[in-house]
């Protein structure tokens, strides 16, 4: 099966489209810039999903949900926000279809046209705002700390499996506070939060920063986000947080009484992660034979495929088969057993490997003599014989020691493409010949941020939450310069 996909050194695009369909994770829709998420990819996104909402849930939040339509009126309510999202933007402008007159199908009625517009839902601060109004009285309603796990809608007209498409899944905290502290530390709680899950659970290494405001969210006053690299040198944004300061709260009025009987504006944060984390995982790991999946959020963590020539062989391997899934069961290890008789091992090894389950049990009627079974590891391909005794203890073992490889070798990767970069004409060879992450000095305006990104592609990615003051020069304009920032091509 490895022979169908593109190697990632032929064509890294392509290499990556091959994953996902192969995979099994996703595939095209019959509408266009949309995605259809196989159970597989669902499965992937649901472990990631049910961790990322007990982490929030252990921070105090709540989940709730909110309208996908938001009047056209709202958004007009904050200029930055407004101005951000307008070009993405689905608007609902009719509510009823009706047979053609001149039979020619469905038609949209013509007296059935909203009396307001309504936008399908780009993100929710705007809906949720609105209704934080009438939630919001008293300092005894702070702070507030809502999530929701939703779908979102930015017409986009590239379009890329997971990382960027249309309609695409994720989750927005909005939450409101009594002062500007608590609301910042808020931003930077879910900045952790998100940091340590990629690190953690995705076995990809993250660094944290702020956004230049070029490249900050619409309507926020700060933007915090979480940078990982991929494989071909390309940085992409895992998570971001914002602080909003008080510009919702002002845009709907959104007031509290505070201790001292005054009334006062709330401050807000908002954060996200989505389905492009998928595209992240599997860019920061696999490989060109397939999905190379860390433990922790696996659909599948452990296949067992028997190999057995006749019943009675079967009947014998399905029982040992049996007592070792109860095993595994017991130390809460996701396994599946393929004793399918549509497909020869030999497929199976196949089929597992370009799907990266993390671990392969092979076991046949001689190996179930000698008490053993082989083992084989995702990640590294190494294969071995085990004994049969304590084999759930050693696969629940395999299994943390696969998730640190996995970091590991993402982070080796990651400081092996970080490079400093000390002149113009050394940053641009830097982003041609090494790619990777290039911490450059830059003097602090919006107008050589841009000239920079015409002339390369390459962008701030942020400016590292634990930057070293650094005096030096601007490698595009010479003008002087306290400390370096993070640049990179980006998806």
């Amino acid at each position: 099966m490895s022979k169908e996909l593109t190697s990632r050194t032929e064509d890294y695009s392509q290499w990556y489209n091959d994953l996902v369909i192969k995979g099994g994770l996703a595939d095209y829709s019959a509408v266009r810039g949309c995605m259809v998420i196989k159970p597989y990819g669902f499965a992937l996104w649901e472990n990631m999903r049910d961790q990322l909402d007990k982490m929030f849930k252990e921070t105090g939040h709540v989940n709730a949900y909110f309208p996908l339509f938001i009047p056209k009126s709202f958004l007009s309510k904050e200029a930055a926000h407004v101005e951000g999202f307008a070009k993405e933007c689905a608007v609902v402008t009719h509510y009823r279809l009706m047979n053609d007159t001149e039979g020619k199908g469905i038609v949209v009625d013509p007296d059935a046209k909203l009396e307001e517009e309504l936008i399908v839902r780009p993100t929710s601060e705007t809906i949720i705002w609105n209704t934080y109004k009438d939630w919001i009285q008293s300092y005894r309603d702070l702070p507030l700390l809502i999530n929701q796990w939703a779908n979102v809608v930015r017409w986009e007209m590239r379009t890329r499996l997971f990382l960027r498409t249309a309609e695409f899944l994720w989750q927005e905290g909005h939450t409101a506070h009594a002062t500007k502290e608590e609301a910042v530390e808020e931003t930077l709680r879910m900045l952790d939060v998100y940091a340590a899950f990629v690190e953690e659970y995705m076995a990809v290494p993250v660094i944290k920063g702020v956004k230049t405001p070029n490249e900050r969210f619409a309507g926020a006053e700060d933007t915090y986000c979480i940078e990982a690299l991929m494989q071909d040198g390309k940085a992409l944004q895992a998570g971001t947080s914002h602080f909003l300061g008080q510009n919702f709260a002002k845009a709907f009025e959104v007031q509290f009484l505070n201790k001292e009987n005054k009334q006062e504006y709330v401050w807000a944060t908002s954060w996200g992660v989505s389905t492009r984390l998928i595209g992240a995982l599997i860019m920061a790991h696999s490989d060109d034979q397939g999905l190379v999946l860390p433990p922790k959020i696996a659909p599948v963590q452990v296949v067992i495929v028997p190999i057995y020539k006749g019943e009675e062989s079967k009947a014998a391997i399905d029982a040992k088969a049996n007592e070792i899934i109860a095993s595994l069961k017991e130390l809460g290890i996701r396994v599946k057993y393929d004793n399918n008789d549509n497909s020869r091992p030999g497929w199976k090894f196949a089929q597992y490997e370009l799907q990266g389950v993390p671990v392969r049990l092979a076991m046949g009627l001689r190996d179930l003599e000698n008490k053993v079974v082989e083992v084989a590891r995702r990640d590294t391909k190494e294969k071995n014989s085990v004994s049969l005794d304590g084999l759930a203890n050693h696969v629940e073992n395999l299994l943390a020691e696969i998730q640190q490889n996995m970091f590991d070798k993402a982070a080796a990767f990651r400081t092996s493409k970080t490079t400093n970069a000390d002149s113009w004409d050394e940053f641009v060879k830097l982003l041609d010949e090494k790619g990777g992450f290039i911490a450059a000095h830059w003097d602090g305006s919006s107008e050589t941020e841009e000239q920079i990104k015409e002339k390369t592609k390459a962008t701030i990615r942020c400016i590292p939450l634990n930057n070293k003051k650094e005096e030096g020069k601007c490698i595009l304009t010479g003008k002087p310069s306290s400390q370096r920032v993070l640049f990179a091509r980006a998806y």
